[in-house]
């Protein structure tokens, strides 16, 4: 696996309609409107944002944590208009295990679009190449059936539930546990 030292702070990924690439402080107004909407951070314990300065010093700290190599937090940008659609993410590094988390939010409006699924692919093959991981692992709220069929489409595995595992602003939820290994991913690119 690549070493602890290792800078993500210049990754780029392209896809036909996308670029994936650090965030940038005049990013800030697209990714506050990807977290203050209800519907997107519904299922998640991040969001409910109330003020664009929150956008702004969560992109100074992915710009440290990038620089450093602690996670991958790539914007979502779409080519024909340069406008950041959302993010995806490889966090919780296990590097002993070679294994990751990998996350992803997308701006409400553009859901529907295809776009994470059409983002996701490169990271995979950053995780399973160039990192050298073994495995990468999603957790979701089972009640995002969208988010449940996009990784299910990509050859993650549903491999349990985790009952009350989280209070999202107030609520009880379950976590639904997804997997996907570096030999699945392979064998599915070949066949």
């Amino acid at each position: 696996m690549a070493s602890a030292s290792t800078s993500f702070a210049d990754l780029r990924l392209a896809t036909p309609r996308l670029e994936l690439r650090p965030f940038r402080h005049s990013d800030a107004a697209d990714l506050f409107a990807v977290y203050s909407h209800p519907e997107v951070y519904r299922h998640v314990p991040i969001g409910g944002w109330t003020h664009i300065d929150e956008a702004h010093q969560r992109i100074a700290r992915d710009i440290n944590m990038m620089a450093s190599g602690d996670y991958v937090r790539l914007a979502v940008e779409r080519s024909e208009d340069e406008r950041v659609l959302g993010e995806v993410l490889l966090f919780n590094f296990v590097r002993d295990s070679r294994r990751a988390e990998i996350g992803y939010a997308l701006a409400r409006d553009a859901w529907g679009g295809g776009y994470v699924r059409e983002a996701l692919p490169p990271l995979i093959d950053l995780a399973f190449g160039r990192l050298e991981l073994r495995r990468l692992e999603a957790e979701i709220d089972p009640r995002n059936v969208a988010s449940a069929k996009v990784l299910e489409r990509l050859g993650f595995r549903h491999e349990g539930l985790l009952r009350q595992r989280w209070i999202v602003r107030g609520e009880i939820s379950d976590s639904g546990l997804y997997g996907l290994l570096s030999a699945d991913w392979q064998a599915r690119k070949t066949s």
